[in-house]
Order: C-alpha cells, then sequence, then structure tokens
C-alpha cells in the first residue's frame, strides 16, 4: 500500500478548500481591523475608554481565537510535513488560541464591570463561553490521548473519530458564536453608517466561509 502517494492526494484534494479557506480567513481580519479602527475607538485592553476595551473582545475572539484553531485544523491534514510536526503545530496552535481567547473573554467581562452591566445575559455569550470551555476539555483530551507517550496506539485509534467530530462540531459552535456577537454588536450601535453595517455583514458571510472552507479542507484532507 503507497500510504506516501495516498497521503500526497489527499493533500492535493483538499489544496483548493485550504486555500479558499486562507483567503477568507485573511479577509475577515482585515475587515474586522477595518471596522475596529476606522468606524469604531480603536483596540486597548487597559483604556480608559469602554468601547476601546470591549472591541479587544471580537478583535480577539476571532483573529487570536477562532483564525487560528481553524489554521490548526487545517495543519493536521493538509500541512507537508511528518505527522509528529503536524500534531505539535495542530496543539501549538489551538493552545495559543486559547490563551488569547481568555484574554478576549476577560476584556468582555471587564467592558461590562465598566459600565455596572449583568454577565451571561445572552444568547452569544452562552454559546460563546460554552464553546470556548469544551474547546479547552477538548485540548487537554486530544494532549493526553495523542500526545502522551503513555497512551497506546489502540486507544488513539478509537478516540480518533471522536476528536475529528468534536473539533468540527465545535468550529461550527465558534462561527454561531461570532455572528451572533456580530448581530449583538450591531444591535448595540443602532445608528451606525450604512457603510459600516454593510462592513459588518461582509465580515460575518467573510468568517462563516472561513469556517465552511476549513471543514471541506478538514473533510476532504481526511476521506479521500
Amino acid at each position: 500500500m503507497n500510504l506516501s502517494g495516498d497521503r500526497t492526494t489527499s493533500k492535493r484534494h483538499s489544496s483548493l478548500p485550504t486555500l479558499v479557506a486562507h483567503f477568507f480567513g485573511i479577509l475577515a481580519v482585515v475587515l474586522m481591523l477595518i471596522w475596529l479602527l476606522h468606524y469604531r475607538e480603536g483596540i486597548e485592553y487597559g483604556s480608559d475608554n469602554p468601547l476601546k476595551v470591549l472591541n479587544v473582545h471580537p478583535f480577539l475572539m476571532y483573529c487570536g481565537f477562532l483564525f487560528l484553531v481553524g489554521q490548526a485544523m487545517m495543519t493536521y491534514k493538509t500541512a507537508y510535513a511528518s505527522h509528529q510536526v503536524q500534531k505539535m503545530v495542530h496543539g501549538g496552535l489551538h493552545l495559543i488560541g486559547l490563551v488569547l481567547g481568555i484574554v478576549g473573554i476577560c476584556a468582555a467581562f471587564r467592558f461590562h464591570d465598566k459600565l455596572n452591566l449583568k454577565d451571561m445575559v445572552s444568547l452569544h455569550s452562552w454559546i460563546g463561553l460554552t464553546t470556548f470551555i469544551l474547546l479547552g476539555v477538548q485540548w487537554l483530551f486530544g494532549a493526553f490521548t495523542f500526545l502522551a507517550p503513555q497512551s497506546s496506539s489502540g486507544t488513539r485509534t478509537r478516540m480518533m473519530p471522536w476528536h475529528v467530530l468534536g473539533g468540527r462540531a465545535l468550529l461550527y459552535m465558534g462561527i454561531v458564536a461570532a455572528l451572533t456577537g456580530l448581530m449583538e454588536r450591531a444591535t448595540m450601535l443602532g445608528q451606525s453608517t450604512n457603510a459600516e453595517s454593510r462592513l459588518i455583514n461582509f465580515l460575518g458571510l467573510a468568517i462563516l466561509l472561513f469556517g465552511v472552507s476549513v471543514d471541506f479542507s478538514v473533510a476532504l484532507g481526511r476521506y479521500n
């Protein structure tokens, strides 16, 4: 059996959706920066301006968390590297994303504290925090199952489908959290300009298409 040939074929099949995912992922980063820096007050965690603090939340939850999670998923099945390197990069990107996500979540709580607002009252906050916690559990599960030397090959084989399905489900949960967050923020803005409203809509579409393309890339990289 030509395993190296199969791996090359699978990577070739997944290359187009991987490129598309990078396009929409980077596009969303650019649109996010234009929105927060041009239309809003900017991004600053330690600012006395509550809105600058709040802007840290969408910036890090997408650019620091969701974008890196998508990159980590694609790296594992499409990167031209040894399997061990793929695993280490996969786990490392997830870990960086989780750390940045913690800062992003803290920014939202800090904003609420500054304005004496209640925490965890919206659908966005419920979905978002649940997704983040479950992804942290997923990372710990993956580290102990696939990176720990004492884990048997049989255990890894049995757990791999659950790990893959869980990761893909959490990716979509993250996309839903991002889109509901944009809807919530657009409602808060109220009388925003038409240009800003369109920008937020295109940002949401870019994030959605990034998630779909990542899932296609992972699926084709695994099953072709």
